[in-house]
């Protein structure tokens, strides 16, 4: 570290050692920022790779000659922990939700969707079909009634055939059933790419600021550090109690302490920074309710794609009958007063089985929830909630990173602080 916050290596072996340093840092971060590229913000592989090299070499460059640079980047490290870090690591979890969750809920409806087209399809057939047994009711019904009348020698009524006019053109059905099933596709086909590319967008545009804002951030404050004696000067640091020593003011620091210094507590937390941390971790569990929503869609119309599909293909068939029952009597008053004579009965039955089963379709089988993708989603937000409590130790990680890279400047902050505490007091 020492050797990394120089402004000059004193010799060759500490020159080769920054080399090093610098070297494993810049292929540490060129294959995660590959990764990142590559994964999370779906570029292709040859672009990922070119950024990738590209960014490494100019970062080694500017590690390695740039001092203020190092002192930026490993501030920038730091402020990853920060509310800057939860919004790239936030962006990630809703890419990899809208990649591989959000596709699976619309492939679950779609299997729905076919099994409804399938069984309208088939309910349609077979109400089709039943046209000819309809057809062949009422042929056979109508010969009973012509034999009927041919049996009257003496009065002719009206001469006539029951006609029955069947709709067989069963391939315009097919063909309607089939358009309305392909425009339902083209719609979900046409939602799911809207969705994935207004979300891919979406994340690079908020990765790409995220980062440029983290830069900027971690500039503003080493800019605002060398040039603003008082700009984040408020701690109480081993420096400033040995001046204050030294100056016989010892008892100035715990005057000014309790009214605006701040002593650091270690890794404890004060009461304030708790109730911020708090504050951001209700924010964020606001994010995860409506992750663990889309969550709970995905499961749901995966259980219902996988109740209709099972139960459509165990459809039984509706048996239904068509029972005619006709009578024909006459009234002879001449011959025989008050009796009816008997022509002709006929009773008949015409059973027929209704299908609405979907079990000669091909339908495509629900899709299960990926366990992998909620396990990745799991552990960023334990990281997110992880860098809820460290950002409290960041602001004073970028203190102690600022003032170990210029050791000459931190020296004159603590004298400025301790001469403001003398003339106060």
């Amino acid at each position: 570290w020492l050797i990394y916050s120089k402004p000059v290596p004193a010799n060759s072996r500490e020159l080769w050692t920054l080399f090093l340093q610098c070297s494993c840092i810049t292929a540490v971060i060129g294959g995660l920022f590959y990764n990142w590229m590559f994964a999370s913000l779906e570029y292709s592989w040859h672009i990922s790779m070119a950024v990738a090299i590209s960014f490494s070499l100019l970062l080694f460059l500017t590690l390695f000659l740039v001092h203020p640079a190092r002192c930026v980047f490993t501030m920038i490290m730091a402020t990853l922990g920060t509310r800057q870090g939860r919004k790239l690591l936030l962006s990630t979890c809703i890419a990899i939700a809208a990649v591989n969750i959000t596709p699976n809920i619309i492939s679950n409806i779609k299997s729905i969707l076919q099994v409804i087209q399938c069984i309208c399809k088939n309910s349609s057939e077979s109400l089709l079909n039943s046209t000819a047994l309809l057809e062949g009711a009422y042929r056979e019904f109508g010969n009973a009634i012509q034999e009927t009348v041919n049996t009257i020698r003496f009065y002719k009524p009206m001469d006539g055939r029951f006609r029955l006019s069947l709709l067989k053109n069963s391939s315009f059905i097919h063909q309607q059933m089939h358009l309305a099933g392909e425009e339902i596709r083209r719609d979900f086909l046409a939602a799911e790419v809207l969705v994935k590319v207004s979300v891919k967008v979406g994340n690079r545009l908020v990765a790409a600021f995220s980062i440029l804002y983290l830069c900027l951030e971690s500039s503003w404050y080493l800019k605002n550090y060398l040039t603003d004696l008082r700009f984040d000067n408020f701690y109480i640091t081993k420096r400033l109690e040995q001046l204050a020593v030294d100056s016989r003011a010892a008892h100035l620091l715990l005057l000014g302490s309790s009214r605006k210094l701040i002593r650091p507590t270690g890794l404890k937390l004060s009461r304030e920074e708790l109730v911020s941390c708090l504050a951001r971790a209700m924010l964020l569990s606001v994010a995860l309710l409506l992750l663990l929503l889309v969550v709970a869609m995905e499961h749901l119309a995966y259980s219902v794609a996988h109740t209709v599909v099972a139960k459509a293909a165990q459809f039984s068939m509706v048996p239904v009958a068509l029972n005619i029952k006709y009578s024909a009597k006459m009234k002879i008053l001449m011959l025989i007063p008050g009796k009816d004579l008997a022509l002709k009965d006929f009773e008949r039955s015409y059973p027929y089985y209704l299908t609405f089963s979907s079990a000669q379709c091909m339908v495509s089988p629900p899709t299960p929830p990926n366990r992998s993708v909620l396990l990745v989603v799991g552990l960023l937000f334990c990281i997110l909630y992880t860098t809820v409590f460290l950002q409290a130790y960041a602001r004073r990680l970028c203190r102690a990173i600022a003032g170990a890279f210029f050791q000459s400047r931190e020296e004159e902050r603590a004298l400025h602080l301790c001469r403001v505490l003398c003339q106060k007091h």
